[in-house]
């Protein structure tokens, strides 16, 4: 397995896409203006407190408040339980610490908990817990010994807290664990002083996507980690240089003309991933529809006949559509109750074959989930955690003319999508000025909000940019003019 991990910057955004094999498997997008909130700390404000489903809702400065479940409150290191009802803990008006364990989703507010954890590169730090674990992933018994070990007399020196090494920590040198294990508990001094001065809002925020991506997504596996942006290149640097020396030798600066994600064919996949009917290699398809309670996936042979009989045709096609579910999901990020609809077989062989190989696709995810049997109908239940947005959700907004039934890129999303336009057009030629049409909701946003992005833009490429709002334009259309 050859892996690597792309990342494309312009100003308002970051892009992060992850290859396997040179087959794009994952892409991450965060915008400055809707910066990930999970794993921030927040002082906020208890809003409403719900005895009967034993939750609490917290405002934290976000334009929805967080829900907090009995489950995830802890006040002076006691909890909620049958005997004290989350009313005994939390009241109305109350000020209280929370941590981001989930972003909004939709109309849903942040999921919030009250039992912080920090992590870094081999260890998560618990702040108000004194337990020692690790992560299920480290399978090797000896080295699961020799690491409980090591954070033992780490923990025997007076430093308090507890900590759980991660899938990272394999065979990772005592030295560097100890140093990590440092380097969160000072952290955390860092914290409790900010914790003391914040008297409302945020306390903490996580790293910026480029540098928690080599925190979280670095493994073994990755032979190659290219990044657009000189600046970023530069911070990855240090951080990697000071924290995980052996990803220094991965990092590299790309400076090439052509624009990083077209040089990957990445752009083309992106648009593929936010169509509802994914075409099979034999001529089957899938169809996905993403809703409020569930994500459905259709298989349907489509146009491939097969050279055997019936039975085999639908195995096969059922054998590849396994392997692409596995994969689409993943790639557009979807969570939640996930249903299967596998063209019914009737060899009980065929349906045990079919699910392993969805297994075994799945097993490349990170994200937690579960799968259920082949059911009588052909369906296959599965839950997919939810951690963020889908990538139709972020790229994507509800079509005002369809209401609902279609989506359409938002006129942000357009925006940089011109942005990139000419810079690549002010690469591929030489031009003295550029004449951008597009709809009149997007002109409006590249005169307005992201004005200041435009001018550092038309400085950078060197050539004056005019624009002109066509009524008749779709949102997602526009043309960059040569004049």
């Amino acid at each position: 397995m050859s892996d690597e991990i792309l990342i494309n910057i312009t100003p308002p955004e970051t892009r992060v896409a992850v290859l396997e094999n040179g087959v794009l498997q994952e892409l991450i997008i965060e915008r400055e203006r809707k910066r990930d909130t999970v794993g921030n700390l927040y002082r906020g404000e208890v809003c409403r407190v719900m005895p009967g489903i034993q939750a609490a809702f917290v405002d934290i400065g976000l334009p929805k408040a967080g829900f907090l479940h009995a489950t995830d409150v802890l006040v002076n290191g006691e909890e909620p339980s049958e005997e004290k009802g989350i009313e005994r803990f939390l009241q109305q008006g109350q000020h209280i610490v929370v941590q981001v364990l989930k972003a909004p989703l939709g109309t849903k507010g942040p999921r919030l908990t009250m039992n912080i954890s920090i992590p870094s590169r081999y260890q998560v730090f618990l702040p108000y817990s004194d337990k020692l674990a690790l992560s299920q992933q480290l399978e090797d018994e000896e080295d699961r010994e020799r690491l409980l070990s090591c954070m033992e007399v780490f923990k025997a020196q007076g430093y308090e807290g507890g900590y759980i090494a991660r899938t990272a920590a394999e065979g990772v040198a005592e030295d560097s664990i100890r140093a990590d294990m440092l380097f969160l508990n000072k952290l955390w001094e860092v914290i409790s002083l900010q914790i003391i001065e914040v008297k409302r809002g945020l306390i903490y925020e996580d790293l910026p996507l480029a540098l928690r991506i080599l925190r979280d997504l670095y493994q073994s596996s990755v032979t190659k980690i290219v990044i657009d942006s000189k600046l970023n290149f530069d911070r990855m640097l240090e951080f990697s240089t000071k924290f995980m020396p052996e990803v220094e030798p991965l990092l590299e600066l790309y400076k090439g003309a052509r624009p990083l994600f077209d040089l990957y064919s990445i752009e083309s996949d992106i648009k593929a991933a936010l169509e509802r009917k994914v075409y099979l290699k034999s001529g089957g398809h899938l169809v996905f529809d993403q809703t409020e309670a569930m994500t459905t996936v259709d298989v349907n042979t489509g146009s491939y006949l097969g050279r055997g009989n019936q039975e085999q045709t639908i195995f096969k096609t059922n054998m590849e559509a396994a392997q692409a579910t596995a994969r689409q999901l993943r790639l557009r990020n979807l969570g939640g109750i996930i249903i299967i609809d596998f063209i019914d077989m009737q060899d009980e062989e065929h349906k045990s074959a079919v699910l392993n190989v969805l297994e075994k696709a799945m097993n490349k995810d990170n994200t937690k989930y579960t799968i259920s049997n082949v059911s009588e109908l052909g369906l296959v239940e599965m839950t997919r955690k939810r951690t963020r947005e889908s990538l139709e959700r972020v790229m994507c907004e509800t079509c005002p003319t369809c209401t609902g039934a279609g989506m359409v890129r938002t006129a942000e999303t357009t925006c940089y999508e011109i942005f990139r336009e000419i810079i690549r057009d002010a690469r591929q030629y030489e031009a003295k000025e550029l004449l951008v049409v597009a709809a009149n909701d997007v002109v409006d946003m590249l005169l307005d909000e992201e004005s200041t992005n435009l001018a550092d833009l038309e400085a950078f490429v060197g050539i004056n940019i005019r624009f002109r709002a066509e009524s008749q334009y779709s949102q997602e259309r526009y043309d960059v003019v040569l004049v």
